[in-house]
């Protein structure tokens, strides 16, 4: 039976460091500061917006919820990231995903100034990523790397599977596997035999975005499985992952749980790299 990678009590751990940061900050005049963008009113953006508000605020830190109508324009929506960039009393920027149809996101995404890119995904940010230079990597990706060190689970080495290649999940938890010398693969919806090559993986992280698409006789006895899904089924009195967590449990030596594995780790990481984000301030 696998152990779980709780992520939710390890994030705990870390927003308490956190706070103790944020109150030696304020003992020197910064108190750090994230702006986050909402546009529109999708109901799953409405919930992730008001919980990063009130975490940034249970830490001390100041929280600004920019909430924009639907229908405005690209240009609009670049100058309130322009006019954020030229705060300095903002340490974090972040606009949150997806954003209305009409608007060009990446081209928002890349307005903002990658010293405070905080959530990791501007052009600038994960182009930084590729090279081993980022100073703030895509949050539920860095969440889920932190989540392995700090269970001491070894990365160097180890033959990794990531599936899914979204831009804020599957590629950049990829790059920063790499960085910690895994060996990667890359999967997606049209690789062939992926039972096969997730077989062969020690470490998986699962990133596709259907629910237990990942089947646990897949998994090699004693990988280390992360689920980064988090999916409504109707007729399910709670909500899945994208990895058959009963049957996987029993091959895993560790596993995330679905909820309370990856999620509280990505809002822990954006507060963590707005502190970061504010320290670099003062030097």
């Amino acid at each position: 039976m696998a152990n779980l990678l709780d992520g939710k009590a390890l994030a705990k751990d870390i927003r308490a460091r956190l706070t103790e940061e944020v109150r030696q900050l304020k003992a020197k005049g910064v108190t750090p500061r994230l702006s986050v963008i909402l546009i529109g009113r999708d109901p799953a953006s409405v919930t992730y917006t008001s919980m990063k508000k009130k975490a940034c605020e249970k830490c001390g830190m100041i929280s600004d919820l920019i909430e924009l109508p639907e229908d405005i324009s690209q240009e609009e929506v670049k100058k309130i990231i322009r006019d954020l960039n030229a705060d300095d009393s903002v340490h974090g920027i972040m606009v949150q995903h997806p954003v209305p149809r009409h608007l060009d996101e990446l081209d928002i995404l890349s307005t903002v100034s990658v010293k405070k890119d905080v959530d990791g995904i501007s052009a600038a940010s994960l182009g930084n990523l590729v090279l081993g230079t980022a100073d703030f990597v895509s949050c539920t990706p860095l969440g889920i790397v932190t989540l392995l060190e700090e269970y001491n689970i070894p990365i160097e080495g180890k033959n990794a599977v990531v599936i899914g290649r979204s831009i804020i999940l599957g590629k950049p938890v990829a790059l920063a596997l790499l960085e910690r010398n895994a060996t990667v693969t890359i999967c997606h919806s049209r690789t062939k035999e992926l039972d096969k090559i997730v077989k062969g993986a020690d470490i998986v992280v699962a990133a596709i975005g259907k629910p237990e698409f990942v089947k646990g006789s897949w998994i090699k006895d004693g990988a280390v499985v992360v689920d980064a899904g988090y999916n409504k089924v109707e007729g399910r009195d709670k909500d899945v992952g994208d990895v058959e967590f009963e049957e996987a449990e029993k091959h895993a030596s560790y596993i995330t749980p679905v909820p309370g594995g990856v999620g509280p780790m990505t809002i822990a990481m954006l507060l963590s790299q707005t502190v970061k984000s504010a320290k670099l301030t003062l030097k």
